[in-house]
Parts: structure tokens; C-alpha cells; sequence
């Protein structure tokens, strides 16, 4: 159980002030993952700004290499015309690219809730189809030459735009139409001009890979909206486990308030009922032992008794609670020491003989001899012992028989077996009676006094000192209880010092130097 702090114990138990809005604030961010995740098919418009600025990135980022490589093409191109037409084409694409850049770049330095979708989409739209038709336009200026190896060059600028296009402009289907249309307009062009079976072969190939980037753009595109949906269920998934962390750590406060309001009602309960139950403890036993003069009635010393009976068994119920709330909440100090086992035993049975005469039971030990002492709490080990030979006393019939054992375990602990000759425990109920105010049917149907707080106590206790606990039981067989003291607890007898006389070390001393 969590530890009180003072920082509790100063708040109270009102929430913590900051979880109200950390909570609205994860299910804002929930509802909104929830939506994207809701959004499916080929309408998911709920990722049109992501696939916008997907667009405007991958256009930012190739627009170096695309001015290169026009520069690289106006340069060839200068072989076949003049400089001034080669400049022309380059400035118009030059301007096609600028464009591109400066939109990418206005839509990207905008906060994304302001941005209008639809706007935008239809801009890139339009600046990509000028694009294309300024890299079109090439066929003005080189289809018309002579050389065939102009032509060819053509559809190979053509064909590597189209390509660079489709690639860039993939996370926007109508951009990629848009971008190749005019493309395919001057391939179509190219086609009507060419010359020769092999050109015209040249050209309906060329058309072809047109086709082939389209669905190579609309694969990327698809692949693009998958990353996006993977994204949405991380994101959902992120704000499910901060949700469920808000919910635990919701939980732990509250459990930290309820154990709070207990250990005060503990301490409260401690003070307020020990201080009169002293009192009525203390006047019935006065009353009855009749220490002031005998009772005129008989039945008030039996009534009397009866008192001082009741409260004893009050006072035992507290500091079962007391101990067992100390055990639960860790707060149980051993005070360790060196403790025979042994003698703790002999000192319980001598405590409880009384109570076996009385049901004519019988009690022997068998223990092993030379078993030396352990490093424990003896208080603890005390009234782990007493529970134990309390409860087989209480379930044993008239006339039955309780062995108690001690000895060495395999592996170098000490172990103590109870066993007893009772009416056993259904094996169902065993995990009942080992809980807090667990009670076996057994107990419920004889009515015997208790409340199933011990062997709780008990397995608490034998647990802090690192131990085991063990219950077998079977119904007409008979229980045993068994608890294990780990070996670490076992205190090794040092050998005893043998002391030399000074003659003997002295003839010892000459032996080695003679040697």
C-alpha cells in the first residue's frame, strides 16, 4: 500500500488542481485521432492538409535539383538553336519553378488550422500544370531541327520530367494530371512529326510510361495515406495510454486518500476505544474479584466476568486490526534479535495448556535438537506461533491431538509445522480463510469466536521476515500449517577459540625458523 506523505496529508482530499485540464486536453487530443481514424475509403478527407504538405515539402525540397537539371537541359539545347530561344524556355520554367516555391512556401509558413484545403489544393493544381507546360514547350524550340537526335533528345526530357513529376507531385492526384497533360500533349505532337517505324514505336512507348508514373504516382499517393493512418492510430494509441495513465493516477489518489482517512481512523480508533476499555477492564476485574466486598446477588461476579471476558476479546480485536493494518501498510518495524526457536514454542504451548486441558486434547512437539538461533523479531515470532496453536486448539474436537514440529529445511532455514487432528478446510476455502476477515464455513456454522484476522497476521508477518507461508488442509484429514525462515536468518555458531600456551607457540616459533 502507498505511503502517506505530507504533501497528502496538506492537500487533503480534494483532486489535484492541474488534472481536470490534462484531462480535457488528452481527450481533445483522443477525439481528434478518433476522427481521423473514422475517416475511411477513398474519401478520407481528414488527411487532405497532411497530403497538402506532404505536396509543398517534397516541391521545396526538389526545386534546386529541377532548376540544375533545366539548366543542364537549356545547355544541350543550345547545340541544336540559338542562345536566345534556349533563354527564353529557361526563363518561362524558371518562372514555372518560382511560382511552385513561393506557394510551398506561403502554405508552409501558415498555421495549419488556417489554411483553406480547397484554395490551395486548386493553386498547386494550377502551378503544376504551368509547370508542365513550360518543360512542354522544349518541343517549340527542338522539334523543328533537322537532326533526328533532336527528337529523340526531346522525348527523353519529356519522358525524365514526367517522371521527376509524377514522383514529386504524387501526395496530389489532380496535381499529377494536371503536371503530365501537357506533357502528353507534346509526346502526341512529337508522334505526328516523327518519321519511321522505329520513332513511332519510340513514341507509343513513351506514352506508355506516361500511363506507368500515373499509376506509380497514385501507388505512392495510396502509400502516403497509408503512413498517415498508421500515424493517427500511434497518435490514437499515445493518448489512450496517457488517458489510462491519467485514470491510474486517478485511481492512486484516491486509493492514497482512502488508506489516509483509514490510518486516521486507525489512530483515532486506537486512542478513542483503548482509553475507556482500560477502564471497563480495570472495574471488572475489581467487581470480579470482589476486592471491595462480596456482590450481594451472585450473578452480578458472573456477569462481571463475562465483562471482562467481552472487553479482553474487544481489546485482542483492535490490535489484530492495528497489527494487521501495520503489516498491510508496511510499517511494521521488526525488532530483530537472536530468538530460539525452541523456546519460543515451549513458552506458547506452556501459555495454551490450559485451554487444550480443557478440551482434553493432546500436545506434543518434536523438534530438532542443536537447532541454533535465529535473527527475528521474537514478538512477531511469538504471536505467529500462538495463532497457529490458538486456531487448532479452537477447530480440534474433544480428545483430538496437535503435533508441533521444528527442524532444518533442505535448504539451511528452520521450519515449524502445526498439525492438527480437526475437521480440515475444503480446499476451495483456503484462499478465504488466508484473506482479511475470511472466515471458513466450518467457523461459520460452529459459531466459533474470531474474526479471520490471524492467519492473515501470520502470513504478513512470516512474509516481512522474508519467509514462507504453507496451509494444507483436507476435509476429515486434518490441518497443517507450515511457516519457513529463510537460511539468511540462521545465526552459524563460531567455533570456539582454543588459547595456546606461550611454551607451545614459542616451540612452535623455533620449528619454523629450523625449518
Amino acid at each position: 500500500m502507498t505511503e502517506i506523505t505530507a504533501e497528502m496529508i496538506e492537500r487533503g482530499s480534494g483532486p489535484d488542481p492541474g488534472e481536470a485540464a490534462r484531462r480535457r486536453k488528452n481527450h481533445l487530443h483522443l477525439r481528434q485521432a478518433r476522427e481521423k481514424m473514422s475517416a475511411n475509403g477513398e474519401h478520407r478527407n481528414i488527411f487532405d492538409l497532411e497530403l497538402l504538405m506532404l505536396f509543398a515539402k517534397s516541391r521545396k525540397a526538389a526545386t534546386p535539383i529541377i532548376v540544375m537539371l533545366a539548366a543542364a537541359i537549356a545547355g544541350i539545347a543550345i547545340y541544336w538553336v540559338t542562345f536566345t530561344g534556349v533563354m527564353i524556355w529557361f526563363s518561362l520554367v524558371c518562372s514555372a519553378i518560382a511560382l511552385n516555391y513561393g506557394f510551398s512556401t506561403e502554405f508552409l509558413g501558415a498555421l495549419p488550422e488556417n489554411q483553406v484545403v480547397k484554395l490551395w489544393r486548386t493553386k498547386f493544381i494550377l502551378a503544376e500544370t504551368i509547370h508542365g507546360a513550360t518543360w512542354a514547350l522544349i518541343i517549340l524550340i527542338l522539334l523543328f531541327v533537322g537532326d533526328p537526335a533532336a527528337r529523340t533528345f526531346v522525348l527523353f526530357v519529356l519522358l525524365m520530367f514526367a517522371a521527376m513529376s509524377a514522383m514529386i507531385s504524387a501526395a496530389i492526384r489532380n496535381a499529377v494530371y494536371g503536371g503530365l497533360l501537357p506533357i502528353l500533349i507534346a509526346i502526341v505532337v512529337c508522334l505526328r512529326f516523327s518519321l519511321g517505324y522505329d520513332k513511332m514505336m519510340l513514341s507509343f512507348l513513351a506514352i506508355g510510361a506516361l500511363i506507368y508514373f500515373v499509376l506509380l504516382a497514385n501507388r505512392l499517393r495510396a502509400t502516403a495515406l497509408d503512413g498517415f493512418v498508421f500515424r493517427a492510430e500511434k497518435d490514437s494509441l499515445i493518448v489512450e495510454l496517457e488517458q489510462a495513465k491519467a485514470n491510474s493516477d486517478e485511481a492512486r489518489r484516491r486509493s492514497e486518500e482512502a488508506n489516509l482517512a483509514k490510518s486516521r481512523f486507525l489512530a483515532t480508533m486506537s486512542h478513542e476505544l483503548r482509553t475507556p476499555l482500560n477502564a471497563i477492564l480495570g472495574f471488572s476485574e475489581v467487581m470480579k474479584g470482589e476486592l471491595f466486598g462480596a456482590h450481594t446477588a451472585p450473578a452480578y461476579k458472573e456477569y462481571s466476568a463475562d465483562i471482562h471476558s467481552s472487553g479482553q476479546h474487544l481489546l485482542a480485536l483492535i490490535n489484530e486490526i492495528l497489527d494487521l493494518s501495520r503489516v498491510e501498510a508496511g510499517r511494521y518495524e521488526l525488532r530483530e534479535e537472536a530468538v530460539s526457536i525452541p523456546q519460543v514454542i515451549d513458552e506458547c504451548v506452556h501459555l495454551l495448556a490450559m485451554r487444550a486441558k480443557g478440551k482434553a486434547l493432546t500436545v506434543s512437539d518434536t523438534i530438532d535438537s542443536g537447532l541454533p538461533r535465529l535473527w527475528a523479531d521474537e514478538r512477531a515470532l511469538r504471536q505467529i506461533v500462538l495463532n497457529l496453536l490458538s486456531n487448532a486448539i479452537k477447530f480440534t474436537p474433544q480428545g483430538g491431538q496437535i503435533v508441533v514440529k521444528a527442524g532444518w529445511t533442505t535448504s539451511g532455514g528452520q521450519y515449524v509445522s502445526i498439525k492438527d487432528t480437526g475437521p480440515g478446510i475444503p480446499e476451495s476455502e483456503i484462499p478465504t480463510v488466508l484473506s482479511s476477515f475470511g472466515r471458513g464455513s466450518l467457523a461459520q456454522k460452529n459459531a466459533e469466536e474470531g474474526t479471520g484476522l490471524g492467519l492473515p497476521i501470520v502470513k504478513g508477518l512470516v512474509e516481512l521476515h522474508g519467509g514462507t507461508f504453507t496451509l494444507k488442509s483436507k476435509v476429515r484429514e486434518g490441518t497443517e500449517v507450515i511457516f519457513i525462515l529463510p537460511a539468511e536468518r540462521v545465526m552459524d555458531t563460531l567455533p570456539a577459540i582454543r588459547q595456546r600456551d606461550p611454551a607451545g607457540l614459542l616451540a612452535a616459533g623455533n620449528r619454523v625458523r629450523a625449518a
